[in-house]
């Protein structure tokens, strides 16, 4: 039995335009969080594993 194929959903007008604003948000704030804790912690453990 073969399977039904759907088209593809295309967003249009505000629809539109309110993803591509809200995704290009999300790009310009991905770059920004702070993994000094962790960086921390992970040096901490490879100092006690003798590998610094």
């Amino acid at each position: 039995m073969a399977l039904e194929i759907r088209p593809i959903p295309t967003l249009k007008g505000q629809e539109a335009l309110a993803f591509a604003l809200a995704a290009e948000r999300t790009t310009k704030v991905r770059g920004k969080q702070d993994f000094s804790e962790q960086i921390r912690k992970a040096d901490l453990i490879l100092k006690e594993a003798g590998f610094i």
